[in-house]
């Protein structure tokens, strides 16, 4: 009795992860509404400029930071991040006269 505990445990645990794994992967396989800025939500700093931008996932789409620090700032008001990408996206779809 006592060699089949840890088997059983070992079954058990598996039954737990194997199904949460499944879950990231359908996570990762989701299409991210992709973040057309050329600068940084939270520095405003082109994008670029500091080596490669950090991408981050939020709610269904993509953002793009000038460094790994700005995302705990972003963290702090993502509210407030998410309406500036949203407004200044609006503003680049607007004709131009």
């Amino acid at each position: 009795m006592k060699a089949l505990r840890p088997l059983f445990t070992a079954m058990l645990v598996a039954s737990f992860l194997l199904p949460m794994s499944g879950l990231a992967a359908d996570k990762k396989a989701e299409k991210l509404k992709p973040y057309t800025l050329k600068t940084c939500v939270v520095s405003g700093e082109k994008l670029g400029e500091m080596g490669d931008p950090f991408v981050y996932a939020y709610e269904g789409r993509e953002i793009k930071f000038c460094c790994k620090g700005c995302l705990k700032d972003f963290n702090k008001e993502p509210d407030k991040y998410i309406k500036m990408i949203e407004e200044a996206e609006a503003k680049a779809k607007q004709p131009k006269s």
